[in-house]
């Protein structure tokens, strides 16, 4: 078991760590809104899932994988109005890459954020 670590994204804001690797997958923790720098990066749902995804891209890159090979995600969301909004910038990151998929309403996230997403990929195929 590997923990991954990377300074292109935000530390984590608890006793957990970015990403754990083990028998050649990846598990995220939660990705938020906040830019590396542990700032969030906008107000809005937009700004936000553009963040969480690049995120989820840095962490994924430190561990061997890439947003190609994730399994899974599970996106929480603070407000299920946002659902359609998630989706477009979703599928810009993902492209025609469609992981399967959970999303889950949640009555308040870290930090207040709008939307949160972890995922499960795989690691060096």
């Amino acid at each position: 078991m590997n923990i991954i670590s990377t300074q292109n994204a935000p530390q984590a804001i608890g006793p957990y760590s970015q990403a754990i690797v083990a028998n050649g997958l990846i598990y995220t923790s939660g990705q938020i809104g906040l830019m590396p720098n542990g700032e969030m990066a906008g107000n809005d749902i937009s700004s936000q899932t553009n963040q969480v995804l690049s995120n989820l891209k840095a962490v994924l890159e430190a561990g061997g994988s890439s947003m190609e090979k994730v399994i899974k995600t599970t996106i929480f969301l603070a407000d299920m109005d946002d659902f359609a909004e998630v989706n477009r910038i979703y599928e810009k990151h993902f492209g025609s890459h469609k992981p399967a998929r959970s999303t889950v309403a949640a009555k308040t996230l870290p930090r207040n954020a709008l939307v949160e997403i972890e995922c499960i990929a795989l690691v060096g195929c």
